[in-house]
């Protein structure tokens, strides 16, 4: 069995009324993964499968639909798929925190940056699945500009490199 991570897009799950972590576990289990584990209020979740990548992807995300009216977005990596994000990000000055790197369902278009517009000298790498973006001032008050990022679901390379580390246990 497979140990994967799925990042979830678009979904509150920290508020009331939102999806919190227990009933998104529980989404999981009924979908029958196993080993389920959440972490953090951001829509992490681990679990085992013996299914491929795209349909335990495709499982949760029409799970997700169900219960919300539309799907949210769910994207899958296994272990070592986010043991390389961690260890090939680019932008080694970067703190990790201001390194987001943002996980999409297919790999990023060959023009993905042609229409970046980068006012507060943010950096910007594609690779694969990911595009790396470097906000050397935080992204909160980011005026970033980057229509390739919009699909996709975005976690700070401490929290990959968390993720990372606890799938490596469930090996």
């Amino acid at each position: 069995m497979t140990v994967y991570v799925a990042l979830l897009r678009a979904v509150n799950v920290g508020g009331a009324g939102a999806l919190p972590m227990t009933e998104l576990k529980g989404i999981c289990e009924g979908l029958g993964f196993t080993d389920v584990k959440t972490y953090i209020q951001s829509g992490n979740v681990l679990f085992r499968s013996g299914e491929t990548e795209a349909a335990v992807a495709e499982k949760l995300d029409a799970a997700l639909g169900k219960k919300f009216g539309k799907r949210p977005g769910v994207m899958v990596r296994t272990t070592a798929e986010l043991e390389a994000i961690a260890e090939n990000a680019p932008f080694p000055e970067a703190k990790p925190n201001f390194l987001l790197v943002y996980f999409l369902t297919e790999a990023a278009p060959a023009d993905a940056l042609a229409k970046m517009v980068a006012p507060d000298g943010e950096e910007a790498a594609v690779a694969g699945r990911e595009i790396y973006v470097h906000y050397p001032n935080g992204s909160g008050r980011s005026k970033l500009k980057l229509p390739a990022l919009k699909p996709g679901t975005s976690r700070n390379l401490n929290t990959v490199r968390k993720l990372a580390g606890l799938a490596r246990a469930m090996e």
